[in-house]
């Protein structure tokens, strides 16, 4: 009996893990090419944006908060970097008298208005007590609405950016090695990344303060933890990441517009709950969020790869992600 308990604790630790291998194995069967070099490149590549996002948005639901402003981050400083980083006589360029910029200054500049827009969101929930959700949706109305102003900038007038310099396309389109075989740099970005976080969440005092405010807000401050600081730090942190996201997707697609990002966060979140972040805050794992991205990854290439009508796939997530949450309710209530 004991160990049919043990069984079934390990099952609900890593139900995660059995879904991403039921998925992966169920459109293999249906078309062996799924498991191909190249598919799964395809899918470690399309999904290499989406987790750097969801690993941002893990740093606020793990405080028990929500950020909705992930997706119009990533479009501001999608549109940003690309502004900077048209070649030279690109016939409809953004700043017709700009300089040849070195590539890291605009990457730079477009990360730190996404660290900007992040401590704002964190200054905001910390020092004014605004419910996250209503913080980070104000905010999102507001980076629309200040990306929408800068995006219609004369020369541009609205129109897509576009005519990338080759450097900075190669961030998001190259590759270490050739052929089937090679690595995206933008894939190699994210790994990095999520090393990095892995690191905050499991070996620093930010990371244990960030599972203690969101485990009980009132004991961490008992505790001498200075909840405005962390929580600062925090947001900061994811919307520096959101930054990273937006100058890989516009180096990724060779352009940029004021929508870049429209509904990434609501996609981040779902990630982050189905990897097994809880919506009550204090609990989530790195590795369980790459899991939740690449679930969704999976459905996206894999389900459109073997013919699945999409409207059947937007199904299939919005299943995945309420029985995602309903688990973590049912643990939630178990632990109280």
């Amino acid at each position: 009996m004991n160990r049919l308990h043990q069984m079934k604790n390990f099952f609900f630790q890593n139900a995660i893990y059995f879904v991403l291998l039921i998925l992966v194995i169920a459109i293999a069967l249906w078309d062996p090419r799924f498991l191909s070099v190249t598919s799964i490149r395809d899918i470690l590549l399309q999904s290499s944006t989406r987790a750097i996002i969801a690993l941002g948005a893990a740093f606020v639901l793990i405080t028990g908060g929500v950020d909705l402003s992930a997706g119009r981050v990533v479009g501001l400083t999608a549109v940003l970097s690309a502004s900077m980083l048209q070649i030279d006589d690109y016939s409809r360029k953004f700043f017709p008298g700009l300089p040849h910029l070195p590539l890291w200054i605009p990457i730079l500049l477009a990360i730190i208005a996404g660290l900007v827009v992040g401590l704002l969101n964190g200054f905001i929930v910390s020092k004014f007590r605004v419910p996250p959700f209503i913080a980070t949706l104000g905010t999102m109305v507001m980076v629309y609405g200040m990306n929408s102003i800068y995006f219609d900038m004369k020369p541009n007038e609205s129109q897509p950016i576009g005519g990338l310099r080759p450097d900075f396309g190669n961030l998001g389109t190259g590759a270490v090695g050739s052929g089937a075989y090679s690595i995206p740099y933008i894939v190699i970005i994210a790994i990095v990344i999520s090393l990095i976080v892995w690191v905050i969440f499991n070996k620093t005092r930010l990371g244990k303060n960030m599972y203690a405010i969101g485990g009980n807000i009132q004991a961490a401050t008992v505790s001498g933890i200075n909840v405005w600081s962390n929580l600062l730090y925090l947001y900061a942190i994811a919307g520096a990441l959101y930054g990273v996201a937006g100058v890989l997707e516009a180096a990724r697609t060779g352009g940029a517009t004021n929508n870049y990002g429209n509904m990434y966060e609501l996609d981040a979140i779902a990630a982050c709950v189905v990897g097994g972040v809880s919506t009550s805050g204090g609990i989530g794992t790195v590795p369980g969020v790459l899991a939740g991205v690449l679930i969704f990854g999976v459905i996206n290439y894999g389900l459109t790869f073997i013919g699945v009508n999409p409207y059947w796939q937007l199904i299939i997530k919005g299943l995945i992600i309420v029985v995602a949450v309903a688990f973590d309710i049912r643990k939630y209530l178990a632990k109280r």
